[in-house]
Parts: structure tokens; C-alpha cells; sequence
């Protein structure tokens, strides 16, 4: 059912953004992320602007029109950095989204990077349910001042992306629940669901990972929930599942996230790391036309260019499958 909704919102397309992880350094000591700031034997990088501008500049001339600056909570990036970064992106790429996921921030800061052209920003809830927030982050990091952040994004006019993860430590059938709840509420414009993986320098690092079935049930039901949704096929999906992509798609997903080649950004164990981005956009196409879909260059906001006519929505709607 989430396939057949998929195809009726989006056609065959499915839109791909670049991914481009420009510092894992991070003020934040998350019990389940492999960049937290207690993890004192990852080796830390920050891209130099010129880096980022660079890596950009690579996924534009592939067709890709989302460039998705993602970071850990690195209080080096001040607006006062950061607003010339997007402002020459905004100008270098006129007919490009800019999407950043740099965490909790104040309402000022996201008007600020709002104002120098950057329309979309992604910060994963990781969980609707207060008690198992405070069991997923050490005390200082409050799960009403991240609702907070999430609801000032929507009201500076962002597209806002939350999501949660799957089969993370303590999680229950409740929480879950009360995640569908939240997402019903909020309605985000895009949402990220992916499962649990551990990383070995982690207070979770015994932990089993979550599981890929229920994953996938989990995004049908936000497609069908939120028709018009953007949803990924995460990478964290893609790790833990060989048919991660193709499945995924089936399950609803109209996205998908290739990382732009950097090395040292180890949110969970296992993550692929991307070397040849042609090549591994190359065999995307190749495992999405098993299903009759294909990679579109549209930026695909959420809305209007999401109706099936962009791009001739991959030149129809949903093709009959055997």
C-alpha cells in the first residue's frame, strides 16, 4: 500500500541529495553516536570552506540539486562562519536546495542561516518519548528543548526533517507509538527513519541492532500516514539490509542520501564509506531500475514539485510490475 502511495504522489522518480559530512566534531555525548565527544580515539576533521565548496561542486555537475551540509554539534561553526559558507553556496548554486543538520541551535541562529539561503534543516527527534530521551542522552541534553528547536525551524519557514531510530536500547512498543503520534502531529516535510546500529566506542556498543523488517513496516506506515513526505532509504537501512535500497523504496521511500567521499564521520559500525561517487550512483540506478525507478536531478522540494509532473515524473506514472 505505501509502494502504490508513492507512485501516486512521486511517479518512478526518486530524488538524491548529497550528503556532504563536514566535521565530526560534536559537543554532544549521545550514549549511541560513534562521533560523540567522548569517543577520544576518532581521529576529528572539519572541511575547509573551500573543501565543502569543492564537494558541492562535484554532486552539481552529477545532476544533484540538494546539497545536505550535515555536522555533529560543533560549537566552531558559528552563524558568523557559516553564513558566507551558504550565502557563496546560494549564489555558486542558484537553482540548488541547501539542507543543513547541524543540531540544536537557537531560534536566532536558524532565522540567521534562513536569511543566507538555506531552506531545509534535518534534526531527528530520536525519540517522541521523554523518559527514553533521557536514557538515550546524558543529562544535559533536554528532549524539550530539542521539540523546542524543532518547532522554531517550522515557524523560520524551513522545510524540517526529524525522524527516529529503530531498535534503539530501551525502546519499547509504547515509544514507538508515541513516535507515530508525534510524526501525525508535526507532519515534517521529511523524515528519517532508520535502525539502530552500535558503534564499538559507545556506552551501547553490546547493544544488538534493530530490526531491518520492522524498519521498513515503520516506513510504510509514515508514507501512508504523510503521503507527501520526503522519506529515505537511509544508509543505516542500506548497511544493515543488502536490498536496503530496493526494499526500501517498496516500503514508500522517494529518497535516497550518497555521501559525498569522507573519511571519519563513524555514527554506528559498518558504515560504507564512499570513494567513487559516480560508481555508487551508477549502481543505484542499477538496483532502482529492478523496480522501474530511477534517480531524477530535480531538487524536489516539498509541495508543489513534489506533484507526479516534475521532471515528467520520470516520464509517467507507476509502471505495472510482475
Amino acid at each position: 500500500m505505501a509502494d502504490e502511495v508513492r507512485c501516486a504522489v512521486f511517479g518512478q522518480g526518486i530524488y538524491c541529495r548529497a550528503l556532504v559530512e563536514f566535521t565530526n566534531h560534536c559537543d554532544n555525548n549521545c550514549r549511541y553516536c560513534g562521533i560523540r565527544k567522548g569517543n577520544v580515539d576518532l581521529a576529528r576533521y572539519r572541511l575547509s570552506d573551500q573543501e565543502i565548496l569543492d564537494a558541492c561542486a562535484t554532486a552539481y555537475a552529477l545532476g544533484l540539486r540538494t546539497f545536505v551540509l550535515q555536522g555533529g554539534e560543533d560549537a566552531w561553526y558559528t552563524d558568523a562562519r557559516l553564513i558566507p559558507l551558504i550565502a557563496t553556496l546560494h549564489e555558486r548554486f542558484p537553482q540548488a536546495a541547501i539542507t543543513l543538520s547541524l543540531g540544536e541551535r537557537s531560534p536566532q541562529s536558524y532565522e540567521n542561516l534562513y536569511a543566507a539561503g538555506a531552506r531545509r534543516y534535518l534534526l531527528r527527534h530520536e525519540t517522541a518519548n521523554p523518559e527514553h530521551y533521557r536514557m538515550l542522552h546524558p543529562e544535559r541534553q533536554s528532549f524539550w528543548h530539542r521539540m523546542h528547536c524543532l518547532y522554531a525551524l517550522r515557524a523560520t519557514g524551513y522545510q524540517v526533517g526529524c525522524g527516529m531510530m529503530v531498535g534503539s536500547p530501551g525502546q519499547s512498543w509504547e515509544h514507538l507509538a508515541d513516535d507515530m503520534a508525534f510524526l501525525q502531529e508535526f507532519r515534517p516535510e521529511m523524515l528519517g527513519i532508520g535502525p539502530f546500529l552500535p558503534h564499538h566506542a559507545t556506552p551501547f556498543s553490546a547493544c544488538p541492532p534493530g530490526s531491518a523488517q520492522l524498519t521498513l513496516f515503520l516506513l510504510s506506515l509514515a508514507r501512508i500516514m504523510l503521503p507527501k513526505v520526503l522519506l529515505p532509504a537511509t544508509t543505516a537501512l542500506r548497511t544493515l539490509l543488502p536490498q536496503g535500497l530496493t526494499q526500501g523504496v517498496a516500503a514508500g521511500c522517494n529518497v535516497v542520501m550518497p555521501s559525498i567521499p569522507t573519511a571519519g564521520y563513524e555514527l554506528y559500525d559498518g558504515k560504507a564509506a564512499v570513494r567513487d561517487l559516480p560508481q555508487v550512483l551508477r549502481r543505484m540506478e542499477e538496483e532502482l531500475a529492478l523496480s522501474g525507478c530511477a534517480l531524477i536531478s530535480a531538487r524536489g522540494d516539498y509541495g508543489a514539485d513534489n506533484a507526479a509532473g516534475e521532471n515528467q515524473r520520470m516520464q509517467n506514472a507507476c509502471k505495472p510490475r510482475g
